[in-house]
């Protein structure tokens, strides 16, 4: 049915990327849109990977790590799948840990920095 699909314009639209952002998921291969001609219609699969691909970016996944993920299920399923996501979660969760620990660090000395120097001023 042609209602469920988004040419690519719609489809920047939808998801506030740009069209190189898009360009680029289809040339790494984590989008395959349907073609034709020279347009680009985009359905339920692409729209909820492009979900997924998103969700991933905004947890600090790699592109690469996104793209591994989307071919498990197609390679291995569901179950597959889910738990190569528990396995990145949590690999994940420890890398945002320290670099919470690092930014807390920064902004802690960068804290004590500006204070000294403000209490030199007199």
């Amino acid at each position: 049915m042609a209602s469920d699909r988004l040419t690519f314009k719609e489809m920047c639209a939808e998801f506030d990327v740009t069209p190189r952002t898009l360009r680029y998921y289809e040339y790494i291969e984590l989008l395959q849109p349907d073609r034709e001609g020279r347009a680009r219609y985009y359905g339920p699969r692409e729209r909820a990977r492009m979900k997924l691909i998103l969700r991933g970016r905004k947890f600090g996944f790699q592109l690469e790590d996104i793209r591994q993920w989307l071919l498990i299920y197609e390679n291995e399923g569901n179950e597959a799948q889910m738990q190569a996501w528990i396995e990145l979660a949590d690999q994940q969760l420890a890398q945002l840990a320290e670099d919470k620990a690092q930014l807390e660090d920064a902004i802690s000395e960068l804290k004590k920095l500006r204070d000294d120097t403000a209490a030199s001023l007199g």
